[in-house]
């Protein structure tokens, strides 16, 4: 079952940021992983959240598995994201 995609406001703010080949590359590599996030994203040690590797950049999301939902909540750069 695919799930929902919901993007926070500060993450929607950092994708208007970059690139536009970079937003496209994002946003189709996010919907791609909606159909099985197990397979596109890794958990992160000590952390919540969940990462998306595309290209040099991260997408940090929370998953939420009992409402098929995920929600990214920071892109960034490889170098910068983690901070």
């Amino acid at each position: 079952m695919k799930y929902a995609i919901s993007w926070t406001e500060n993450s929607v703010k950092e994708l208007e940021r970059l690139p536009i080949l970079v937003r496209r590359a994002i946003v189709k590599k996010v919907d791609e992983a909606a159909a099985n996030p197990s397979h596109y994203f890794t958990k992160l040690v000590g952390r919540e959240e969940y990462k998306l590797r595309v290209g040099d950049y991260r997408v940090l999301v929370g998953i939420q598995q009992s409402k098929l939902i995920i929600l990214v909540l920071e892109i960034g750069h490889r170098k910068n994201i983690y901070d």
